[in-house]
């Protein structure tokens, strides 16, 4: 990014809060004044680990935008792409507003992709409603095929590599591997996101069966790289091994990621519902 670029982006004096969730960290700007959400330029430069403030996402807090909401958040991508979803984030903002007074117990908050129910629960940690998983090809989206499936032979580098694919108000795409360590997550990442079956691009998950009530998952985040943790590709994998009959959603899954561990279950009447941490870093300005 040109030096021009990164100065004409950012305004003096712009206070943010820095959070994360199980290690994918967040900018949260307060706009609940009718600030103006931030350019694709800015977002570039907050999430510069090196010249801005570093983060996976920056988030913006709004007025809501249904009635039963508190508040609205908006998600934007280390590359200034924006996002329809992001769970880890959600806790952030709930955390926020709990913080700030004006949030307590159960509410609801506004994503780009829909109404959240979400719970304040002991220690930190913050339950969030994130509905029911997208099967069908044309919801997700996945091209090339009419029907939902258990997984999808798709050819990657003169390889079929069986992949399985849901929507969570974004798209995921699992891979179910032996080994989460060792498995090439960048390349597989790269290379599912651009490939003709996601027009959208895609999330990209890695996930290993521990036991029917435990995986461990690493992901590769469109328009940011692999981060530490990601929530709603947590759901979407308890969703698609779960479809498989590789694990028991409705008890519970743990998801052990890198950096944490997130609780995912499927309830008969509220989809799917994630639980974790939501934790506060430092307050700042951004001083260009």
């Amino acid at each position: 990014m040109a030096p021009a670029e990164q100065s004409a982006a950012a305004p003096a004096g712009l206070r943010f809060s820095k959070m994360h969730g199980a290690g994918n960290d967040f900018v949260v700007l307060d706009l609940r004044d009718g600030a103006a959400p931030p350019d694709a330029a800015l977002c570039r430069l907050l999430a510069d680990r090196h010249l801005g403030v570093g983060c996976d996402q920056v988030l913006t807090i709004a007025p809501p935008r249904s009635a039963a909401a508190l508040a609205s958040y908006g998600i934007w991508n280390a590359d200034g792409s924006a996002s329809r979803q992001c769970g880890n984030g959600a806790r952030c903002v709930a955390a926020w507003l709990v913080r700030d007074g004006v949030a307590r117990g159960t509410f609801f908050l506004d994503s780009p992709a829909a109404t959240h129910r979400v719970r304040a629960l002991e220690d930190g940690e913050y339950e969030v409603a994130m509905g029911e998983p997208e099967f069908a090809p044309a919801r997700i989206p996945l091209a090339g095929f009419d029907a939902p499936s258990d997984a999808y032979g798709l050819e990657l580098d003169g390889r079929v590599l069986q992949v399985g694919a849901v929507s969570m108000g974004n798209p995921h795409a699992v891979v179910e591997v032996d080994d989460v360590d060792a498995a090439p997550l960048a390349a597989t990442g790269r290379a599912l996101q651009r490939h003709a079956a996601f027009p959208e691009g895609c999330n990209v998950g890695v996930a290993q069966v521990v036991d029917r009530g435990r995986i461990r998952l690493r992901v590769y985040e469109r328009g940011v790289g692999e981060t530490l943790a990601c929530g709603s590709g947590a759901c979407a994998a308890v969703a698609v091994l779960s479809r498989r009959g590789r694990v028991d959603a409705a008890t519970g899954v743990e998801v052990a990621l890198p950096g944490g561990t997130l609780r995912i279950y499927h309830g008969r009447d509220d989809g799917l519902r994630m639980a974790g941490p939501a934790a506060f870093v430092y307050e700042g300005a951004f001083i260009a």
